[in-house]
């Protein structure tokens, strides 16, 4: 990719000594149930964030994000959050991250080049980060493991940024393979990659460019006394995959939820229904059964909408009309076509996976969706893509 040089160079007057790419990604199953040590699906796409990096004689690290035509400014010795720095304060936290890990770091001129801004919601935010942090490890040549750099990682989001870090986001960005998916498992730290080989099927994401607003506070459903009661419904079971799931029975789970509210019971159940989902998607996806696989997503969906009051009436009506690509609606119990909201908290994107000959005929829908809804849908054709890596010129 010679543009991230070729600006570079322009901006500051020398070519960069380190360019890296960084992947996209989107989740495609157990987004939102990480804070109680669940499992999340996910996929890097070739969605790609290019980060180039050259050495200062001072301490000033110097900022461009060739799209937006903008420079910021800072150094070593003062680093903090700037409200107007917004993409940069990314970038500054991962600075932080390594400052405040005993590392001596040196001033840099950094570059980034994307063409999908990180409003859009598809893990651009986390490839910044992610991309600055390799960058520097590499060009400093620092005595950093791999599992250092995501202890810099989470030191720039929770102590600079105080946001979440998410291991799910992380691993996606630092370790996806090509032709795969990567499953995070919470409570282990872990992951594994799933071969996703179904060559009959081209995958979407589509920002439907709905105007986010605020439905709920998802944090009011990570409260310790919510995250104990579902551990109560944990059950060690050897023969599925990461050693446990929830309890199966009704009412089990009926009696252990009833101290809640109607409606932080319907949340939960949201999260016990999408791990048995995850688990099952797993082995559909090892087995080759697309139809399994895609049911799971499908109705990953229903209980986002029904449960977790997450979604949209435009997002809805895109997924509608996923689903009424089928050949057969008979075909519903084996599906050839699927699709979910995604996005932490409220997404205003989603993802489809459908048929090649399908393909014409989603983008006219998407056509349509504009004439009714008026919002400028973006979609991009995606295949699974490769962590974070050093590129050349």
């Amino acid at each position: 990719m010679k543009e991230i040089f070729e600006i570079h160079e322009k901006i500051y007057g020398e070519p960069p000594k380190l360019a890296v790419e960084t992947p996209g990604r989107f989740h495609l199953l157990g987004e939102h149930s990480w804070f109680c040590k669940d499992k999340t699906l996910s996929m890097a796409v070739n969605l790609p964030v290019y980060i180039s990096v050259s050495l200062r004689d001072d301490s000033a690290v110097h900022f461009y994000f060739h799209q937006l035509n903008e420079e910021k400014k800072t150094s070593l010795s003062s680093l903090r959050v700037k409200k107007e720095d917004r993409w940069a304060n990314n970038m500054k936290a991962m600075l932080y991250g390594f400052t405040s890990g005993g590392y001596e770091l040196k001033g840099m001129n950094f570059t980034v080049y994307t063409e999908i801004l990180p409003s859009a919601g598809f893990g651009i935010t986390t490839a910044i980060k992610v991309g600055t942090a390799f960058a520097i490890r590499q060009l400093l040549k620092l005595n950093c493991s791999d599992a250092q750099l995501l202890q810099v990682i989470e030191r720039g989001n929770k102590l600079f940024l105080h946001t979440g870090n998410y291991i799910a986001d992380n691993f996606a960005a630092l370790y996806s393979k090509p032709g795969n998916l990567i499953l995070t498992d919470h409570a282990a730290g872990t992951y594994d990659f799933i071969p996703f080989d179904f060559k009959d099927k081209k995958i979407f994401l589509t920002d439907a460019k709905v105007p986010r607003i605020d439905i709920w506070d998802e944090e009011s459903i990570r409260e310790p006394e919510n995250v104990l009661l579902l551990g109560d419904l944990r059950e060690r079971k050897n023969t599925v995959y990461g050693g446990w799931r929830y309890e199966q029975s009704a009412t089990e789970i009926n009696e252990t939820l009833s101290i809640i509210s109607e409606d932080t019971k319907k949340k939960l159940l949201y999260i016990i229904k999408e791990h048995q989902l995850v688990i099952d998607s797993r082995d559909a996806v090892i087995n080759g059964k697309f139809g399994t696989f895609a049911r799971c997503i499908n109705q990953s969906h229903e209980n986002l909408r029904e449960l977790y009051n997450l979604s949209c009436p435009e997002i809805d009506w895109i997924l509608k009309r996923v689903n009424e690509l089928e050949p057969d609606l008979e075909y519903i119990h084996d599906p050839v076509t699927c699709g979910r909201i995604t996005g932490k908290g409220f997404g205003r994107c989603l993802f489809a996976i459908i048929r090649k000959e399908d393909i014409e005929t989603y983008k006219s829908k998407l056509e349509e969706y504009e004439r009714i809804f008026g919002f400028t849908p973006e979609t991009f054709e995606v295949k699974p893509a490769k962590g974070v890596h050093v590129i050349r010129s």
